[in-house]
């Protein structure tokens, strides 16, 4: 039986992670801040698949809290297959705006903790024989998008690495990096999405179908549907004044 432990996952991405492994049969560890919308979740995954589902309380921003999600993944007796980064937030883009406490803490969710678990977990299952790990990133790492394009990037550039130097030993390692999803994400930014086009708007259900599909077979990144596989190769290519334009965010 395949466990996964999922950060963030009361919402958004990393709710729709829960609901379509919990479908398969993968029974879960779902790591949030809030103990009732985590036993709410947990109720829902238990009753709508049968799956066991352990619940960890757990502030990302606390060091307590990022060493008692760090001490379960490292765990032989009750080990984890999956570990999924998806804890994240976004930030306003003028450095010279925000306050540098404020950005450190936002360097820390998308880099550090991830870091930080992402090692545990490798040491783990290369011991146990493998695994796969997962980094939620943005479309946003491949433009000049502030330091939550910048923190996001790090994701891909990590998981590019450690996907070709761990793959061949067991445990694959896959960036995720999708488009704009519609999820609180924006929301609770405070960021005005309106003049987004229809187009561009992904639903949570289909990043996750096609995320499981290329972590289940080992690919380093995976960006979720052609177009916005498209946009992410322009913005490569493109100067940074125009694969900058615009003021929003992905994810």
């Amino acid at each position: 039986m395949t466990r996964a432990l999922i950060t963030g996952a009361t919402a958004g991405i990393g709710l729709e992670f829960a609901r379509q492994l919990a479908a398969r049969g993968d029974d879960l560890v779902l790591v949030a801040r809030t103990a009732s919308r985590l036993d709410d979740v947990a109720e829902r995954m238990r009753s709508q698949h049968g799956v066991t589902v352990e619940t960890l309380v757990a502030d990302l921003h606390d060091s307590a809290g990022v060493a008692a999600v760090d001490a379960r993944i490292a765990s032989v007796s009750d080990p984890v297959d999956v570990l999924i980064n998806n804890a994240g937030y976004g930030i306003g883009g003028d450095l010279a705006a925000t306050d540098a406490e404020d950005e450190q803490r936002h360097l820390a969710i998308h880099v550090a903790v991830p870091l930080r678990l992402s090692q545990t977990a490798l040491k783990r299952m290369l011991a146990g024989g493998g695994g796969r790990i997962v980094i939620v990133s943005s479309v946003a790492a491949f433009t000049p998008r502030g330091t939550y394009g910048a923190a996001k990037a790090w994701g891909v550039s990590f998981a590019r690495w450690a996907n070709l130097s761990y793959r061949r030993r067991g445990v694959s390692v896959t960036a995720v990096a999708p488009g704009f999803v519609r999820t609180e994400f924006h929301e609770r930014m405070g960021v005005d999405v309106s003049g987004i086009p229809k187009a561009l708007w992904l639903d949570a259900p289909t990043v996750v179908r096609q995320s499981l599909r290329a972590i289940d077979r080992g690919r380093s990144v995976v960006i979720p549907t052609v177009r916005w596989t498209i946009i992410a190769g322009l913005a490569r290519i493109l100067p940074d004044s125009l694969s900058a334009a615009g003021q929003f965010r992905s994810r």
